[in-house]
């Protein structure tokens, strides 16, 4: 057995090649649609459009710009964007991290471009939730350009990371000719990428205003199906005292399924606990623990509480519970009609009279008469005095505490600025923050326990820290992952002026990235003291963004004895072995909080990933003489784990003396049930 030897250029060094997934998955459909031809002395694949034509009969194939759909220029260059892989990596930060070896959630620093295509083998089909609030193009939101040839540089010099102090940053403004294209060509490649980590089961939330709403909503139709999408939720955020014409003071979020079919035939539904229904709860114990069961004396306190709410409160649809009993609040007053009319019209003999009810207009809600006496019996249907009343449905305000949100919010922006405001001391280090309550009530709705919740504009950290929030109410153990640009921030720029000097009051780096980090540690802190019993997981490991560990092949014409002896050694200058091994997780399509053992064996550091799955030396020194023992120790280390399946084993490839400690190190794994081996 040889082990093969991974080089930058490499599949597996890369991300996903979604472009290759997608001819393949066409391959495996229809092979006769799949051919090779010659460019340029090289052979490529290409699709042929007669035999597509021949596939779909009498469908209509386009092969021009004359269909329907938003078109812009750049927008076949920003799918491209979305297919190329990229050669990046994530670098591990644990120093920045919080609970770094127990954590199972993610802060990634770096363009989200490139984030979201190395996340594509670890994460695709695992996230059940992702929500962004990109920028939303007013004209002075920054839109950067990205680079179809290498957007890793790209983000480095506009970063400041390398050259002379980065390229200057600069808002798309309105003046510019291509204010929308700018703006559509930055979003679509990444709506592309996370369409992709979404599960079947998944949903995707995308706040935005007037400026791009109408352009978002088909780009998100075209690359989610217009099919899958869910709804247009208003968020009414406040009134603008100044304003020329209108006062404008709403937001979007547009809501997509990746698969609403799968969730209908799932019978997948979204439900939110009421508001308010706690309060009453103790309301309701406490007039009970001063009336006993008088209850005229109960419904009568408890209609004075109902009328302190105001009518515009979240909590006002409780007020027409207007009736108590032993089971609480409770209205007797629900339709009983069949939704949509052409229900069941069977016989329903009144209890007193003994003779047919009135029926309902479109037939009895029950589809049988047993599911009706079966209802009767739990309480949920009452009587009229007679007959010649439709009978009615019952709902117990304790037993029926979830609802379906509605499409229009009042959320007062203030409010998210204090509750932000407050973590920092009272400073206001960003504007604009989205309120914690709104998204923990979305986080509530639409995911459940040990999901995996996604925000590639993470901003300053709100989606994390309503995670975890959410998770201390709840009890549960959502995970999130946020990606973040550590744009710049200006000391001399008034709006950044406020963060800028808070970056330097705690020692950080002036970018928005670390304001990420310390709103995430501060909103962890705090959740520990104000809820004492919570155990949940409040931590993150923190990845930055950068060029891969493996050297590329880039020889010097002038000194090409040089070079040769130069990549004799394929990992960068400069790089951890834990840069290494986080990388090779990446590339490998494994999650990076996978649990990481390390152990010692024939004088070498071993490390074990996902209980063996992956089996890992980065020692730069093997000898034959050290062969037999490492290998047969990393065999008998995977034995006692108990690993499951095909196991892989990664190698420096500058440590091994020669090819032969290569070839014995990689026969005896095998032998021994390790059939894949590289080396890098």
């Amino acid at each position: 057995m040889t082990m093969q030897t991974l080089t930058a250029g490499s599949p597996e060094s890369q991300s996903a090649d979604l472009k290759a997934a997608n001819i393949a998955a066409l391959r495996a459909l229809f092979p006769e649609l799949v051919t090779e031809r010659i460019v340029d002395g090289k052979t490529e694949t290409a699709l042929n459009v007669e035999v597509l034509k021949q596939l779909v009969g009498d469908a209509t194939v386009l092969d021009s710009d004359e269909k329907y759909g938003l078109n812009w220029h750049g927008k076949r260059r920003a799918r491209q964007l979305a297919l190329t892989p990229s050669t990046g990596t994530l670098r591990p930060a644990p120093d920045e991290s919080v609970d770094w070896d127990t954590t199972q959630n993610l802060m990634i620093e770096g363009d989200n471009l490139e984030v979201l295509k190395l996340l594509q083998k670890s994460y695709a089909g695992k996230v059940k939730l992702i929500y962004i609030d990109p920028p939303y193009n007013t004209g002075k939101d920054f839109v950067y350009p990205d680079n179809f040839q290498d957007n890793i540089k790209n983000y480095l010099e506009l970063t400041g990371q390398t050259g002379e102090g980065g390229v200057k940053l600069s808002s798309n403004t309105e003046a510019s000719g291509r204010f929308h294209t700018d703006w559509l060509n930055m979003i679509y490649p990444r709506l592309k990428l996370a369409h992709s980590l979404l599960r079947n089961d998944g949903v995707i939330l995308l706040s935005i205003d007037d400026a791009e709403q109408a352009d978002l909503k088909q780009v998100c139709d075209e690359i989610y199906g217009e099919e899958n999408f869910i709804a247009k939720l208003v968020w009414d955020r406040n009134r603008k005292n100044d304003a020329k014409y209108f006062s404008v003071g709403h937001e979007y979020m547009l809501v997509y399924a990746k698969n609403e079919r799968f969730l209908t035939e799932s019978q997948i539904v979204f439900r939110g606990q009421k508001e308010g229904i706690e309060e009453v709860k103790v309301e309701f114990g406490r007039l009970s623990s001063i009336h006993g069961k008088d209850w005229d004396k109960i419904k009568s306190d408890l209609q004075d509480y109902f009328r302190t709410i105001p009518d515009d409160d979240p909590k006002a649809p409780l007020k027409r519970f207007t009736k108590v009993d032993d089971k609480g609040p409770y209205r007797d007053d629900g339709n009983i009609n069949w939704p949509g009319g052409g229900g069941p019209t069977y016989e329903v003999l009144h209890p007193a009279s003994k003779l047919p009810c009135k029926l309902p207009v479109s037939g009895w809600r029950f589809p049988s008469p047993e599911r009706f006496w079966e209802e009767f019996e739990k309480g949920r249907v009452v009587f009229g005095p007679d007959e010649k009343t439709v009978p009615r449905i019952r709902t117990n305000l304790f037993e029926s505490t979830d609802q379906v949100l509605g499409s229009v919010t009042y959320s007062y922006a203030q409010t998210a600025a204090n509750e932000f405001n407050a973590i920092f001391d009272g400073v206001r280090v960003f504007d604009n923050p989205k309120p914690i309550g709104d998204l923990k009530k979305l986080i509530a709705y639409l995911s459940d326990e040990h999901d995996l919740i996604l925000d590639f504009f993470a901003g300053s950290g709100t989606t994390g820290h309503a995670t975890i929030a959410q998770n201390a109410n709840d009890g549960k153990s959502r995970r999130y992952i946020l990606a973040q640009l550590p744009e710049p921030l200006l000391s001399s720029n008034k709006e950044q002026a406020i963060a800028a000097a808070f970056c330097l009051s705690i020692d950080k780096p002036l970018n928005i990235a670390e304001v990420t980090k310390e709103r995430l540690r501060r909103a962890g802190a705090k959740l520990k003291v104000d809820n004492p019993m919570f155990a949940g997981d409040t931590g993150f490991r923190v990845f930055k963004l950068d060029t891969s560990n493996i050297r590329p092949w880039n020889p010097n014409r002038d000194n090409l004895e040089g070079s040769l002896l130069e990549n004799l050694e394929h990992i960068q200058p400069g790089r951890s072995v834990n840069d290494v091994l986080f990388e090779i997780l990446l590339k490998l399509g494994l999650d990076l909080c996978v649990p990481i053992e390390t152990r010692g064996i024939a004088g070498k550091t071993v490390h074990s990933v996902g209980g063996g799955v992956l089996l890992t030396c980065l020692d730069e020194h093997v000898n034959v003489t050290e062969v037999e023992a490492l290998a047969l120790g990393m065999a008998q280390w995977r034995t006692e784990q108990g690993t499951v399946g095909d196991s892989t084993a990664v190698f420096r490839d500058s440590a091994f003396e020669n090819d032969v400690a290569k070839s014995n190190l990689a026969a005896i794994l095998e032998q021994h049930g390790v059939k894949t081996v590289r080396s890098l």
